[in-house]
């Protein structure tokens, strides 16, 4: 009987032996230092303990994972060959693994560099799809800072402070009125180096305006006068709301790099709309009001709760 046990014990193993051979005769080896885990230890715990899992991304072959960070994204590392991946917009990195591998192998990192942060997170690879993360959300907590003298305003800072300056009251006096539209700057605000043009368009007609262009130009303020005039188109870094029409009332803040310019020019704001007869709409900004923008204050401190928080 214990010979029989033992000859049938033999024979399981055997078949078991085989069969693993068949489900990975296709992985071929490479010069990739790799550790694989079959059995957990306490070391593993990074990958089996809920509390620590938070920097672990499981992946599949058969899932695209995409990895979403809290800001726009400056490069993306990707350790091993064995993971796949690009950046398919602004703040949202996806990646696959590039073949079938062992369960709970770990494939190798990620590093993704932010404007003001950096994570490593470890990649994972799971034999089972519905494990594997199809979005995997990166927390400011979990992210390490880093200076970084290109940026010297994230987008998410940026934008946090046009919704401020968006909720706050008009203080500046600056107006026109084109074809039965009314416009208005709101507020110039300097914040470190750039400008937050706050501006409103309102419409008095019953034909709905559609945007086709907001320009920003630094032209002369006797341009039609002068024969030598010179134009320098500006190109905003942000732009807080980017509806293209609106019936009745339209609000906007953009950000410009902060500039300086002679008296004799003007900065010139430009809306165009979508038509063959477009209506124009133009509001003069003068270079006083540029000098005199205003600074940050306890009105847009009180709506900034996020960076408050963060201090």
């Amino acid at each position: 009987m214990k010979q029989f046990l033992v000859i049938l014990v033999a024979l399981m193993g055997l078949c078991g032996s085989l069969q693993a051979q068949k489900m990975y005769k296709n992985i071929e080896a490479d010069s990739v230092s790799v550790r694989y885990i079959r059995n957990a230890r306490p070391t593993d715990s990074y990958i089996f303990d809920e509390n620590r899992r938070k920097d672990v991304v499981f992946v599949n072959e058969e899932v695209t994972t995409h990895l979403l960070m809290p800001e726009n994204i400056k490069l993306v590392d990707i350790s091993t060959s064995k993971i796949v991946g690009n950046q398919c917009t602004d703040n949202i990195v996806r990646i696959k693994p590039s073949g079938r591998m062992y369960d709970n192998e770990l494939v190798g990192t990620v590093t993704v560099i932010g404007e003001r942060h950096i994570v490593q997170l470890n990649v994972v690879y799971t034999a089972g799809p519905a494990k594997a993360n199809s979005i995997y959300r990166i927390k400011t907590r979990d992210m390490g800072r880093y200076e970084n003298p290109d940026v010297t305003m994230p987008r998410k800072e940026m934008a946090a402070y046009a919704w401020a300056i968006f909720a706050s009251k008009p203080q500046k006096h600056i107006r026109s009125h084109e074809y039965g539209i009314r416009a208005r700057v709101n507020n110039i605000f300097s914040i470190g180096d750039y400008f937050f043009i706050d501006y409103s368009l309102y419409n008095a007609t019953k034909i709905k305006y559609d945007i086709s262009e907001v320009r920003i130009k630094l032209t002369d303020k006797k341009e039609l006068k002068a024969t030598n005039s010179q134009t320098i188109e500006l190109t905003p870094v942000y732009s807080l709301n980017n509806a293209k029409s609106f019936k009745k009332a339209y609000r906007n803040v953009l950000v410009l790099d902060k500039l300086t310019f002679p008296e004799e020019k003007v900065l010139k704001l430009e809306i165009s709309e979508e038509q063959i007869s477009g209506r124009v709409v133009t509001l003069n900004i003068d270079y006083k009001d540029i000098l005199h923008a205003d600074g940050i204050g306890e009105q847009i401190m009180a709506f900034l709760p996020v960076l408050n928080s963060q201090k």
